[in-house]
């Protein structure tokens, strides 16, 4: 079944996972990186055109395959969209062999008790329906901490940890995404919090859940090996955070068995204006940058 084969590349096949999954807060940045201005578009749905198209571009290069890519998270409005005369998802599965996972929250609330907590997600189970049919295999949903705050981490991990359940209910995989911000200021001491408070929510799932992880690349090399080597957990992804790829490449290195979900450090030397050859390039470079990161460990 197309499912095990999929659940066997997600937990054991050598590789990294793409995040092109930006959503309405975080597009306009990334298409200003890419070099398309805001004068561009005058509305969401040419906005989000544009993005698919860069997006279509990148999914469809030579280097977007399988042999190093393990998965791509999507972005919902993505998985409406064609590539190459089939549905996104069946594209990346049957042409790429890339897993595709989709994100699910609708953003976040502001900051309070140092964290930023996920906003209600309305009508999770028909987005989590449509998904499944689609063929895809898994979600993400994000959590942000700003601080060392106890009480708002476990909120966080609660919080994760209930709509994980709703998504497995589905015969999805969730995607727990709590990302320490670089800039916070005791970010080892929050890292300590969540891997405590993870855990905890890890034992107490029952023994058929499989979950995965996405977390900021830790201060102390293989803090997170504990969570990696937890028999409910698939896999343990890092999350790039605002680093720049080489110094992201160098901390994904010395982190044993956590490979890299990307997004920024995946996409930042990619431009619009660039020919076919030069865009191709860069991303393979990105890509294999990447990738060496997340299977060759010092």
């Amino acid at each position: 079944m197309a499912n095990d084969r999929m659940m066997a590349q997600v937990c054991e096949k050598r590789g990294f996972f793409a995040a092109l999954d930006q959503s309405g807060g975080s597009t306009p940045g990334g298409l200003r990186l890419y070099g398309v201005p805001d004068s561009a578009y005058s509305d969401d749905v040419g906005m989000f055109k544009l993005i698919h198209e860069m997006r279509m571009r990148i999914i469809t290069a030579p280097a977007f395959t399988g042999d190093r890519i393990i998965g791509e998270i999507l972005f919902e409005a993505t998985i409406d969209g064609q590539a190459e005369g089939k549905p996104v998802p069946a594209f990346l599965w049957e042409e790429r062999g890339v897993v595709t996972f989709l994100k699910v929250d609708k953003g976040l609330h502001p900051e309070a008790d140092g964290v930023q907590l996920m906003k209600p997600v309305p009508g999770l189970d028909a987005v989590l329906e449509r998904a499944a049919t689609l063929g895809i295999f898994g979600t993400k949903m994000r959590s942000v901490i700003h601080r060392n705050s106890p009480t708002g981490i476990a909120a966080i991990v609660k919080q994760q940890f209930e709509l994980s359940a709703q998504i497995e209910s589905h015969g999805l995989m969730p995607i727990l995404e709590a990302e320490v911000l670089i800039t916070c200021p005791d970010k080892a001491s929050a890292e300590a919090t969540l891997c405590s408070e993870l855990s905890k929510g890890l034992d107490a799932l029952p023994s058929s859940s499989r979950v995965m992880l996405k977390l900021t690349l830790p201060e102390v090399a293989d803090f997170y090996r504990p969570l990696i080597e937890h028999p409910r957990v698939a896999r343990v992804v890092a999350l790039s955070g605002g680093y720049s790829r080489s110094a992201a490449c160098e901390r994904l290195a010395s982190n044993q068995g956590m490979v890299g979900s990307f997004s920024r450090a995946l996409i930042n030397d990619l431009r619009k204006p660039m020919s076919d050859n030069q865009f191709n390039a860069a991303l393979e470079a990105a890509v294999e940058e990447i990738y060496r990161a997340s299977v060759e460990k010092i």
